[in-house]
């Protein structure tokens, strides 16, 4: 009767830690950030943060579920319980820190301003005064805005998603926006309504912005998280390692997104 209690046990423990180990990870997503989170014409999540996420899952033997949810309410819903990560460009900054703990980075890209062709704008961005510049709302780009182009005299507006920034430019009630220079690439500049627009001064990764941009985009988990978060940076490690980060990489970019 001992026997068949302690090996009723033992099946009971290994069933409890393959439950553990496919138990589903509830992964938030702003889908509106090509070609990081974006939608195929179906409807389907995809992009460099959905294939990297799956590909973190497959590592620690789970199954990644997207829940799509709104830029700004993003860290409020991790908090709430929502999800248990945010895999979606957030990138690591001192003041998301005091809210979520974050893992290792997955990937580093700057940020610069976007205008009209010959707008004249050097490194001071005065040429931006009286400008209209749309950002996504809660985002370092806003904050950046906030904090350095609204002194200079731009208007700063803030958007619930980045595309619709995109749309109010192309409508002319914009005179630009700051982004992600590989998003705004791909959502913006290289389509039809962007071919008027370009760069304009320097790429924001000087260390003077380091308190808007942080240091690179990482996976957002709720305060306390310790264990998950150990188990994501060595996963983060070990796809970089095996070739599989390179694999996902090279379907969207030609460079090393991964960055300094």
């Amino acid at each position: 009767m001992k026997q068949q209690l302690l090996a009723a046990l033992a099946i009971a423990a290994l069933a409890a830690t393959a439950t553990a180990q496919t138990k589903d990870l509830k992964v938030a997503i702003d889908a509106t950030y090509e070609p990081f989170t974006y939608k195929t014409p179906d409807g389907k999540p995809t992009g460099f943060d959905v294939d990297i996420a799956n590909a973190l899952c497959e590592q620690i033997k789970r199954k990644c579920v997207f829940v799509e949810q709104p830029w700004d309410g993003m860290i409020p819903g991790l908090q709430a319980k929502k999800y248990d990560a945010i895999i979606s460009s957030m990138s690591i900054t001192e003041d998301r820190k005091k809210a979520v703990d974050f893992t290792d980075k997955y990937y580093n890209t700057p940020s610069r301003v976007v205008v009209k062709n010959g707008t004249p704008v050097d490194a001071s961005f005065a040429g931006l005064k009286g400008k209209k510049i749309g950002v996504l709302k809660s985002s370092t780009q806003e904050k950046f805005a906030n904090g350095e182009l609204k002194k200079v005299g731009a208007t700063i507006v803030p958007y619930e998603a980045q595309d619709q920034v995109y749309l109010d430019i192309k409508a002319g009630r914009l005179d630009g926006t700051v982004a992600d220079v590989v998003e705004v690439g791909a959502g913006f500049l290289k389509k039809p309504e962007g071919k008027d627009y370009g760069f304009v001064g320097p790429e924001l990764n000087d260390p003077k912005y380091v308190k808007y941009f942080g240091i690179g985009a990482g996976i957002a988990l709720r305060k306390g998280e310790d264990a998950l978060r150990k188990e994501l940076n060595e996963a983060i490690k070990a796809i970089r390692a095996n070739g599989t980060y390179a694999k996902v990489q090279g379907k969207y970019f030609t460079f090393d997104v991964y960055g300094k």
